[in-house]
């Protein structure tokens, strides 16, 4: 029996919508985490690490779990050099893709510039240990996520030490701190704090921006040796911290006495200067090293296998570690979000974004995800979107970081009113209110 010509392309049209109708199941059925991320440039040495991190986790995820209660995980990687231009276009590219879950900017200039577009497109954004400090308070920032802390919390908790080291925070009055920091919306974020600091103890407080990248701090360090302050604090990123601490051992400037933000504190920043950063202390604001379940779970299921992102040799250490973290914090806020919106089924920005705000990840529950050691328990809500604000100090012996004191938590008292102050500004610029508890539930 013949068929007509019209019946055999009525038989192509539906065999071609049958495809379609497969195609859009497919990708209905997949969670998407679009990942900027900078492989090159001055940033490299340290973006690397952390953008390894996150794919591999993914990859964990999706071999050891079949995904997320049976939603698969996709990503895609765009590269933004650190440049917060090149980083919107990514964010612009990836943020209509179907199932496109969150977005983790990985710089704070980036973070600035998608804050007015998160919430009209109704995508959140994680900004772990960078972006804005007050975007901690969740009920002017809907869509903003710091966790486990900002600027303010970190410089906050190296006060905190510094005055603890030297006997008593009333050792710090009449001392002199100089903050050598990236001059970019990164390396100002934490002035506020240190100024009220400052004030509280009576030290004073020198400033000396380093221009970005910050190959070139010759400058910088004949300044400290001439002022000659009583501690450094290095708000640095990439090739400037690295940089900075051959400039302090050419100066003569102990570095004992140089501390950190968590970004100045990984292998890439120490590793080539090795024993002439000895001695020089950052702030850690996670665990790392190989001996975790999570991390033993990656080698198992991921690079075993052949399928690391990097090397293997990379995985463990302290950005690598942070960005499993990252990735583990966007999974788990998807899967918080289907407890709610239904399991098995792929989230929506907003869907993920609820999840975000509630969370509850104790130490239990830490423990049964891998992440013993790794991190300290995260709780959010409408009101606090950061969840944790604890970070520890560690120290370069010239080979490797060696955690040098306990667990510090920043000091709230300090903390909420200059985050209420600055957020209520924000929102009087931008002629916005705070939301409400109906909108808290949302």
């Amino acid at each position: 029996m013949k068929l007509s010509k019209l019946m055999i392309a009525a038989a192509v049209v539906a065999a071609g919508a049958s495809s379609v109708a497969t195609s859009a199941f497919a990708q209905a059925k997949e969670q998407f985490f679009p990942l900027l991320s900078y492989r090159t440039g001055p940033y490299a040495p340290n973006g690397v690490p952390w953008a390894n991190g996150k794919q591999d986790y993914i990859k964990m995820i999706n071999a050891r779990d079949g995904g997320i209660n049976g939603v698969k995980l996709t990503f895609e990687e765009c590269e933004t050099g650190y440049a917060t231009d090149r980083g919107v276009e990514c964010y612009e590219r990836l943020k209509s893709k179907p199932g496109v879950s969150l977005f983790d900017p990985q710089a704070t200039g980036i973070t600035f510039a998608l804050t007015e577009k998160a919430p009209v497109d109704k995508i959140p954004l994680m900004t772990l240990g960078y972006g804005l400090s007050v975007a901690q308070d969740g009920q002017a920032f809907k869509w903003n996520f710091p966790y486990m802390g900002s600027y303010w919390t970190g410089a906050d908790i190296l006060i905190q030490h510094i005055g603890k080291t030297a006997g008593g925070m009333d050792k710090l009055k009449g001392k002199k701190i100089a903050l050598v920091y990236h001059d970019s919306p990164f390396g100002k974020e934490p002035i506020p704090l240190l100024q009220e600091r400052a004030k509280m103890h009576g030290f004073e407080l020198q400033m000396l921006p380093v221009t970005a990248p910050g190959v070139e701090q010759k400058a910088t360090w004949l300044q400290v040796r001439q002022s000659r302050p009583d501690y450094v604090l290095l708000w640095g990123w990439g090739v400037m911290n690295s940089t900075a601490l051959k400039e302090a051992q050419a100066t003569g400037y102990p570095r004992d006495k140089m501390y950190g933000v968590w970004w100045a504190g990984a292998e890439p920043d120490v590793r080539d200067v090795g024993d002439g950063a000895k001695g020089y202390h950052a702030l850690a604001l996670n665990g790392y090293g190989t001996q975790s379940k999570v991390i033993q779970d990656i080698l198992k299921n991921v690079h075993d296998k052949g399928q690391g992102t990097g090397p293997k040799e990379e995985v463990g250490s302290v950005l690598y570690t942070r960005g499993v973290i990252i990735q583990m914090l966007a999974v788990e806020a998807v899967r918080r979000a289907q407890e709610r919106f239904g399991k098995g089924k792929v989230m929506t920005g907003e869907q993920v974004r609820w999840g975000m705000e509630n969370l509850a990840l104790d130490q239990k529950k830490l423990d049964a995800l891998g992440f013993k050691d790794l991190m300290r328990p995260l709780s959010t809500s409408c009101a606090d979107h950061m969840g944790s604000t604890w970070a520890r100090v560690h120290t370069w012996d010239g080979k490797k970081f060696n955690f040098s004191s306990d667990w510090y938590q920043a000091d709230e008292q300090i903390l909420k009113p200059m985050v209420k102050a600055g957020a209520d500004k924000y929102l009087a610029d931008k002629k916005m209110t705070r939301r409400d508890a109906a909108d808290c539930q949302s």
